[in-house]
C-alpha cells in the first residue's frame, strides 16, 4: 500500500468442469499477470478449483482429493510471489462437505473461510451437497499439509501494510445479515466475495445494486468476482461478472458474457474509507460489540507505486447524466435556506451587490426564485452596482442589463469620489495600488449595501464562495461579510455550471446571452484599473493560481483529510499533461499557505445554507483554531 491506495484484482478464469488441472493452470495464468500489475488482493470465483457446477460429483472422493492437490499447486506457485489470492474449492470437515475460499500468500495458506448462506433454488439445490458454517463445531484438520482450523468464527485478515480484509462467499451477500457486516464492523476495509452467480433477465442489475449498497453501507472496498463462461451448463449460464467497488461508487468492472479469461483490476484507497469510517458517528456506534479473529499476512516486498486509477479532475461537478438534476437541487437548499430567513425575519427586501461576474450573478438569480415562491414582488430585490477604479465595460453593461431583464430594483451608486475621500482621510497614496487600495473599494462597497439595507429594512444577501472562503479570497468586513451568504458552500467551478444551467431555462430565456456571457468573462475581484480599452486586467487565477486546481485541493484536504504529497500525486494522474509537476507544486503550496493563514476571515463567517459535503461554516463541519500552524503542510509541500 502506497499513500493508501490498495490494488486489488477480480479474476475469471477460463474453466472446465470437474477439470482441477486444467483450471488450475488457467488460475496460474491470471495470478501471474495479477503478481507481475503489482495487485495485491486477487479474488476468484466460488469453487473455482473444480467448477461450481459439479452437481452430484462433489460426493465423490476423487474430486475432492483433486482439488485438494490443486490447491498444492496452487501453494507451490506462489511461493515466490507477495500477491495474496483468494480460491474456492469444496473442503471435507469430519462429516461435513463445505464451499470454502482459501487465503493463499507466498506459499502458505492463511486461512479458510467456509460459505454461511445456501442457496435452494430451482437450478441449483447447494444444500444437496454443503452444508453451510452454522452446522460447523470447530474442527482441525490437515488441508493440503497445513494444519488449520474450520469454524463459523469471523476472520479478518490483515497485509503487512496494515490493510484488512475479510471474505465471503456468493450467497453471503444476498442474506439479510450479510457476514461482510460483521467483518467490517470487525475491522475489514475490503470484502472480498468469491461468487457463483447464474444470469437471468434482470438479476444483473438487481446484483449491481446490491453490491454497490452492500459496499457504501459498510464503508468498505468490495471485489466480486463470479463464474464465467465455461461454468454454464445444462439449465443455467453464467456471465462473468467482475466487480470492484469502494464505497458504493463502481471502480471497474468487466464484460459479462466474455468467452475470453478476465482480470480486472482497481486501486482502492483504503485512507479514504478510514476518513469516512472514522468521520460517521453511526459507523462507529455499529461496531462497539462487533468481533473477528485477525489473521496477519506475511511480510510483502515494497513494489514501485504507480497511481493508475482514474481520478476526476473536477469532484465537485456532476456528471452530464446528473447535472440538471443536482443543479436543481442546490438551487432548492439556497433558494430554502433564504425563504427561511426571510420569513423568520418577516423581512420582504434584499439587497445584492451585483457585479456582472459569477458570484453575485448566480445569488440575484437564487433571490429571483426565492421571491417568486414566495409571491413577492421582485421590486423588493435592490441591484445596486457600484463602479469603481477597475470596473470594465463588459461586466458593468453586463450588471445592468441583468438586472433590467430580471425586472428587480436597480441602483448605481459609483464609489470612486467615497474611497478617494477616504484616500486622503487615511492618508494613502491613491498611485499606489496595494492592499489598503483594494480593501477600501470592497469595504466601501459593504458599507453602502449595509446602511441601504438598514434604510430598506432589507437583509443584505452575500455573494462569496466556498472557493474564495478557503482560500480566504475576500476583503475581511469587506465581501467578507453580509446578513446571509447564499453561496457559502458552493465552490466557484459549479457555479459556472449552475449559472449556465439556469441560463437554459425556459424562464430565463430572455437573460439566456447575458447569463453565457457572464459565465465566460473571466473572473476578477476588478480592484485595479482597466486596461485603455476598458477591459479586465486583474485576473484572480493569476494571482492565487486556476480554481480548477484550488476545489481538487480543498475537495481532498477537506472531505478526506489527505496530505500534501497524496494530493500531489492524485493531481498529477487527474490533471495529465495539463499542468507540469512544478506548477501543480506551486499552487498546493499557495492553497496550504493561504488555508491556514485566512482561517480568521472564517471564524466569523455570516450564516448560509450547506449545499454539498464541504463546508466551511464555523458552526458545523469546520472548526480550526485561527491561529493553527501550517509548517507540517508546507514542509511536505517543499519536499515533494
Amino acid at each position: 500500500m502506497k499513500y493508501g491506495f490498495v490494488k486489488v484484482g477480480a479474476a475469471v478464469p477460463a474453466v472446465k468442469v470437474a477439470d482441477v488441472k486444467y483450471n488450475i493452470e488457467e488460475m496460474e495464468k491470471l495470478i501471474a499477470v495479477a503478481a507481475s500489475e503489482g495487485v495485491e488482493l486477487l479474488c476468484f470465483p466460488e469453487l473455482s478449483l473444480t467448477g461450481y457446477t459439479c452437481q452430484d460429483l462433489f460426493k465423490e472422493q476423487l474430486l475432492l482429493n483433486k482439488a485438494e492437490e490443486g490447491l498444492l499447486m496452487l501453494l507451490d506457485f506462489t511461493r515466490q510471489l507477495d500477491i495474496i489470492c483468494v480460491v474456492g474449492l469444496p473442503v471435507q470437515a469430519g462429516g461435513l462437505l463445505l464451499n470454502c475460499a482459501a487465503v493463499i500468500q507466498s506459499g502458505s495458506l492463511l486461512g479458510v473461510i467456509p460459505k454461511t448462506y445456501l442457496p435452494n433454488y430451482n437450478e441449483f439445490y447447494e444444500k444437496r451437497w454443503f452444508a453451510s458454517s452454522q452446522d460447523l463445531n470447530p474442527t482441525e484438520l490437515y488441508l493440503a499439509g497445513t494444519p488449520v482450523t474450520l469454524s463459523a468464527e469471523p476472520k479478518v485478515f490483515q497485509t503487512s501494510g496494515g490493510v484488512k480484509f475479510g471474505v465471503e462467499i456468493c450467497e453471503d451477500v444476498w442474506a439479510p445479515i450479510p457476514p461482510s457486516n460483521n467483518l467490517t464492523m470487525a475491522g475489514a476495509e475490503i470484502i472480498l466475495n468469491l461468487s457463483a452467480s447464474d444470469e437471468l433477465v434482470g438479476k444483473h442489475a438487481y446484483l449491481r445494486s446490491l453490491v454497490a449498497q452492500q459496499s457504501a453501507r459498510t464503508m468498505s472496498g468490495y471485489v466480486y468476482a463470479s463464474s464465467g463462461f465455461g461454468e454454464s451448463t445444462q439449465d443455467v449460464v453464467y456471465g462473468g461478472n467482475a466487480m470492484i467497488f469502494e464505497n458504493g461508487q463502481l471502480l471497474v468492472e468487466g464484460d459479462r458474457f466474455s468467452f475470453q479469461p478476465q482480470l480486472q483490476t482497481a486501486q482502492i484507497d483504503v485512507e479514504r474509507l478510514r476518513t469516512d469510517r472514522h468521520c460517521n458517528s453511526t459507523f462507529i456506534n455499529a461496531q462497539r460489540h462487533a468481533h473477528a479473529q485477525v489473521i496477519h499476512a506475511k511480510t510483502t516486498e515494497i513494489h514501485p507505486f504507480e497511481l493508475t486509477r482514474d481520478i476526476d479532475p473536477h469532484p465537485f461537478i456532476p456528471a452530464d447524466a446528473q447535472m440538471a438534476d443536482t443543479c436543481e437541487e442546490i438551487l432548492n437548499i439556497q433558494v430554502a435556506g433564504l425563504a427561511k430567513r426571510l420569513l423568520h425575519t418577516n423581512c420582504q427586501h434584499v439587497v445584492v451587490g451585483i457585479s456582472g461576474g459569477l458570484d453575485s450573478t448566480l445569488a440575484l438569480l437564487v433571490c429571483v426564485r426565492t421571491f417568486d415562491k414566495l409571491g413577492l414582488d421582485r421590486k423588493g430585490i435592490v441591484g445596486v452596482t457600484m463602479p469603481g477604479f477597475g470596473t470594465s465595460d463588459r461586466t458593468h453593461d453586463n450588471a445592468t442589463s441583468l438586472m433590467q431583464l430580471l425586472g428587480i430594483s436597480q441602483m448605481e451608486i459609483s464609489i470612486a469620489d467615497a474611497v478617494n475621500q477616504h484616500f486622503k482621510d487615511i492618508g494613502h497614496d491613491a498611485s499606489k495600488h496595494d492592499a489598503t487600495y483594494e480593501n477600501s473599494q470592497a469595504r466601501e462597497r459593504t458599507q453602502i449595501l449595509m446602511d441601504l439595507a438598514n434604510k430598506l429594512e432589507a437583509l443584505v444577501v452575500g455573494t462569496g464562495d466556498l472557493s474564495e472562503l478557503a482560500l480566504g479570497w475576500a476583503t475581511y468586513n469587506g465581501d467578507h461579510m453580509s446578513m446571509y451568504g447564499v453561496n457559502a458552500g458552493i465552490p466557484k467551478t459549479l457555479i459556472q455550471y449552475v449559472v449556465r444551467y439556469m441560463a437554459e431555462l425556459p424562464a430565463f430565456a430572455a437573460e439566456h446571452d447575458t447569463l453565457i456571457d457572464i459565465v465566460d468573462t473571466p473572473i476578477s475581484p476588478e480592484l485595479t484599473p482597466a486596461d485603455e480599452q476598458g477591459n479586465i486586467k486583474q485576473k484572480t487565477e493569476d494571482l492565487v493560481g486556476p480554481y480548477e486546481l484550488h476545489d481538487f485541493f480543498l475537495y481532498y484536504m477537506l472531505r478526506f483529510g489527505f496530505r500534501p504529497a497524496k494530493i500531489f500525486v492524485m493531481a498529477q494522474r487527474a490533471f495529465g499533461k495539463a499542468y507540469d509537476k512544478e506548477t501543480l507544486k506551486k499552487w498546493l503550496t499557495t492553497f496550504c499557505r493561504r488555508f491556514f493563514s485566512q482561517q480568521f476571515k472564517r471564524s466569523c463567517l455570516p450564516d448560509g445554507p450547506k449545499v454539498g459535503s464541504i463546508s466551511l461554516s464555523p458552526r458545523g463541519d469546520w472548526r480550526m483554531p485561527s491561529d493553527a500552524c501550517s509548517s507540517l503542510w508546507l514542509k511536505e509541500c517543499e519536499e515533494l
